[in-house]
């Protein structure tokens, strides 16, 4: 969009609710195309855990060439491949997992939780089962059709109290943020003692260094380099398990064969699950 007019909309506030719409009108319509184009593949293979739907093979998501060097020559574990996008609901492996986690690992029933950047999908798991649920995002906007009471907060510097949320959901957000630390302290800082964050990030099991570059603000750049546009950092595993250590976090990795049991829902079969304890009841396994 042209910087102009882009400026003039957000002046009017009628910027996010058009993008808003926009995003709707073409994702209502995507979904209808691909409910017709994959009928000929339902039946036995994967199932969805939200809509209940199952089919031979899922919607793939490959990074497109801008983007696929940073993706592939680092191996990041970041979403994409075959089985990504559930053809009924549209729901994402991402959710899917995070959802079969939460209903396998974590008890959210009668919880405080604090969301980030809420998933439609997710966002009304979460609703319908904990005593309340907060959603937080730096461009509230763009996640009034999700939750209308979404509020603005700056991660980095988080407008609540010490240890008010039982559980946070930050899926796919550290890497966007360039004082990641700072961001990782202020999730450790609101939660209870005894509580858990989700805490799922591209990453790398084979680069020795995290990939990042402050100088770097520049989105054709940041994608070249990151994988994203918006993206300020590819992980590297040890590192990102050292940077949540670092602010306080016990850390449990669920990983492939802990996991296993949730392939039939199509998650990405090399990701790994972050969860971040604040000490009190830390399981073993």
């Amino acid at each position: 969009m042209n910087p102009g007019l882009k400026s003039f909309l957000q002046k009017l506030n009628l910027y996010h609710p058009l993008q808003t719409a926009y995003r709707s009108a073409l994702s209502f319509l995507t979904l209808r195309y691909h409910r017709l184009q994959y009928a000929k593949y339902k039946g036995s293979g994967f199932t969805c855990n939200f809509c209940g739907a199952t089919y031979k093979k899922f919607i793939p998501e490959y990074p497109t060439p801008d983007i696929a060097p940073a993706i592939d020559d680092n191996h990041v574990i970041a979403g994409y491949g075959e089985n990504v996008f559930c053809p009924y609901c549209g729901s994402k492996n991402r959710e899917r997992l995070i959802k079969a986690v939460i209903q396998a690992h974590l008890q959210i029933q009668n919880k405080k939780i604090l969301h980030f950047s809420p998933e439609r999908l997710l966002y009304r798991l979460l609703k319908e089962t904990a005593a309340t649920i907060t959603t937080v995002d730096i461009t509230p906007g763009f996640y009034r059709h999700i939750d209308p009471n979404i509020t603005y907060a700056d991660a980095t510097c988080l407008p609540f109290a010490d240890a008010t949320a039982d559980i946070v959901v930050a899926n796919h957000i550290l890497e966007h943020i360039p004082d990641d630390l700072k961001a990782i302290k202020e999730i450790f800082r609101v939660l209870t003692p005894g509580g858990v964050a989700i805490l799922q990030v591209p990453y790398s099991p084979t680069i020795p260094h995290t990939l990042e570059d402050p100088a770097i603000n520049d989105p054709q750049q940041q994608a070249k380099r990151f994988g994203q546009k918006d993206h300020v950092r590819i992980y590297a595993l040890n590192d990102y398990i050292r940077r949540l250590g670092s602010a306080g976090f016990q850390v449990r990795q669920l990983t492939p064969p802990d996991l296993s049991a949730f392939r039939i829902h199509a998650i990405q079969p090399e990701e790994i699950v972050f969860l971040g304890y604040k000490s009190r009841n830390f399981p073993s396994s």
